[in-house]
């Protein structure tokens, strides 16, 4: 079995171990509770490590990754070409596998509140790695609590989403999600992923993380706090309610 050590002091502590791979990880939360920036830790590290990566931007833009990833963790994505490719989350657009489209910055953009359009995505983006690694390829994908307001495809994209992290070993998943709305339906994710952390922010903006489940390796259940700047966590509350302003509405219609 292959572990994967993310690298960070704080990750030392509560996962000395790491994490097996392939495997599923989940961090839940209220919205605005730092999920996004404990993922990007984890990301980076893979990065560093020569692993492939497929990246689901749901809430944030690839500007807002780049300037994340150099600020806090140190990574260029311009480094990464060759192991990262970037699925862009477009509810606006048809969600058929015939309107996905690659744009002129290299972003495979899709609707993938249908299953169908998630397979064939991450399918798309997964061949276009030049070699095999490692590592393995790992699938990142934050707020897939959006999804679930999907009139037609919510409770569809619910079960796709807890298959992959049941049953899907072929890849490293790494999902954040936050438990402000679906309550009960968030849930069912957490059931299943093999790995599952919490997050919550206490005043003024101190984040603190605790895992709960983590397969086949020692953890500690301690919770601990998560060294962010509070400038940073700002930043990612504001982005997760600016999100649900403009993306609920337009997920909501399809």
């Amino acid at each position: 079995m292959k572990k994967f050590k993310i690298g960070e002091d704080w990750t030392n502590k509560i996962m000395p171990e790491g994490l097996l791979i392939p495997s599923s990880t989940l961090i839940s939360g209220e919205g605005g509770s730092g999920k996004p920036l404990v993922g990007f830790s984890m990301i980076s590290s893979w990065l560093k490590n020569e692993g492939n990566l497929v990246f689901v931007l749901t809430s944030a833009g690839k500007n807002f990754v780049d300037e994340t990833m150099k600020e806090i963790y140190n990574v260029d994505i311009e480094d990464y070409k060759e192991s990262l490719e970037f699925i862009e989350f477009d509810p606006s657009i048809s969600p058929s596998v015939d309107s996905i489209e690659k744009t002129k910055e290299g972003l495979i953009k899709a609707n993938l509140v249908n299953p169908e359009v998630w397979d064939e995505a991450i399918k798309i983006a997964s061949e276009n790695f030049k070699r095999k690694r490692e590592l393995g390829t790992m699938v990142f994908a934050s707020a897939l609590n959006l999804f679930l307001f999907s009139k037609t495809y919510g409770d569809k994209i619910l079960e796709k989403f807890r298959r992959i992290i049941k049953e899907e070993k072929t890849k490293t998943y790494f999902f954040t999600v936050s438990t402000t709305a679906y309550r009960k339906k968030i849930e069912i994710l957490e059931n299943v992923a093999d790995n599952l952390m919490f997050t919550r922010v206490e005043k003024p903006m101190k984040l603190f993380i605790k895992i709960t489940r983590a397969k086949n390796v020692n953890f500690s259940g301690d919770e601990i706090e998560v060294p962010l700047k509070t400038k940073d966590l700002k930043t990612i509350k504001n982005l997760a309610e600016q999100s649900r302003k403009d993306l609920i509405p337009i997920i909501s219609k399809v």
